[in-house]
């Protein structure tokens, strides 16, 4: 069964630091691009960043770049977001997901990614 579970969300302060994992089964991790993408309360989900299947390659949403960094270990079938200099307005439900095509580049357009996992929460408040 493919599964993508998210974890390491929690409440920080501002100019704090997070690591925010995601555990792939079901399907060769090394073979897909996974993005993560965050959802904020009344707000549209939106790409925070993404990274080939090779991990050669990532993009950054234009918020994040330079304070998130994303890699991934496929022999742990492990993909990570480790999150500094967090701010308030990066409180949002994190999501990873599973592009649709193997071997593709990554993209921030969460039409582009087929399975999702079910989020996990990340606060930014003091």
């Amino acid at each position: 069964q493919l599964q993508l579970v998210e974890s390491g969300g929690a409440l920080v302060q501002p100019g704090g630091s997070l690591r925010l994992s995601c555990v792939a089964s079901g399907f060769t991790l090394d073979h897909y691009s996974i993005g993560w993408f965050r959802q904020a309360p009344g707000k549209e989900r939106e790409g925070v960043s993404c990274i080939s299947s090779s991990g050669a390659s990532t993009n950054y949403a234009v918020a994040v770049k330079g304070r998130f960094t994303m890699s991934r270990d496929n022999t742990k079938n492990t993909v990570y977001l480790q999150m500094n200099s967090l701010k308030p307005e990066d409180t949002a439900d994190y999501y990873c997901a599973r592009h649709w095509d193997a071997f593709s580049g990554c993209a921030l357009r969460p039409e582009e990614y087929r399975y999702w996992g079910q989020g996990t929460q990340v606060t930014v408040s003091s």
